[in-house]
């Protein structure tokens, strides 16, 4: 009985592969999974943007968007980080080097190396997303502002707000912050106070040259449609985050679990018939 524990204790281990590594932790697998699956999300998404799924634009075109239509955006962004993080997980546990273990514990060893990749993944997602942000941002911040210092979301309601025939000049710098910060104000759930509203309606008396009444009609159409775009963009930017942490949650799940597939089919020999593999061998 000792002499049975002690040789299975000796055969634990990885097993011998010329190349390959030894340790616990195999990162080459990992590292390969979490290219893949990146690779694999990013052509995804430019499908989506390219048939018009993912409502990004905070253009006025895009803020009367339907919900149905966002809906439709966060599904497909779950979708996506599942078969991806799925892909990049089952090649993590299909190539690492196998082991000579208790099929929980490989099992267990696989899945772990199907999180690094999912883990890898994600941090290399948000590195690019930072990295173009703030390419974004600089070249925002170096291009010249059509908004005259204007809240840009707002850029759209504030045309609105002055437009004018008898116009020709445009409208000076201070009065379309002063105009557009009393709007930001508006936005919330709140009512705008009494007196902001009337410090607007007498901007836009100004700068249209329209009657105090017909001012006052113009400044509370305005409002209302900046508080519907603005609740709009809330509510999207809402289904798209929750879409998107359970899209990522979902993600480490699949990347789990076909990682221990991909495990089971390394150390079964498993290889699923291939149709080039086919065309080669009638080749040869």
């Amino acid at each position: 009985m000792t002499d049975t524990v002690s040789r299975d204790a000796a055969d634990a281990g990885p097993v011998p592969i010329p190349g390959g590594p030894l340790s616990y932790i195999h990162w080459g697998p990992g590292i390969l999974g979490a290219i893949v699956a990146a690779a694999m999300s990013f052509v995804l998404m430019g499908f989506a943007s390219a048939i018009g799924l993912m409502v990004a634009s905070p253009s006025p075109t895009w803020r009367d968007t339907s919900v149905w239509l966002v809906l439709l955006s966060g599904f497909w962004i779950v979708i996506v980080a599942v078969s991806s993080f799925a892909l990049g997980g089952y090649l993590a546990g299909r190539v690492r080097s196998t082991w000579v273990a208790a099929p929980d514990e490989i099992e267990f060893r696989d899945g772990a190396h199907g999180l690094i990749a999912w883990a890898i993944a994600v941090l290399l997602g948000a590195v690019l997303l930072s990295l173009t942000a703030s390419t974004f941002a600089a070249s925002t911040a170096s291009a010249p502002r059509d908004t005259a210092g204007a809240p840009a979301f707002l850029a759209f309601e504030l045309d609105r707000l002055f437009r004018s025939e008898r116009r020709v000049e445009p409208v000076p710098a201070e009065i379309r912050s002063e105009a557009g910060r009393i709007l930001m104000r508006g936005l919330g759930r709140t009512e705008l106070p009494t007196e902001d509203r009337a410090q607007l309606t007498r901007l836009t008396a100004a700068a249209t040259s329209l009657a105090p009444a017909d001012a006052e009609r113009r400044v509370t159409q305005v409002i209302a449609d900046a508080r519907s775009a603005a609740s709009q963009t809330r509510r999207s930017a809402v289904i798209l985050g929750f879409c998107l942490a359970a899209g990522l949650a979902a993600g480490a799940a699949a990347a789990w679990v076909a990682a221990g597939i991909g495990g089971k089919h390394r150390d079964s020999e498993f290889a699923p018939p291939l149709r080039f593999g086919r065309m080669r061998d009638r080749l040869a």
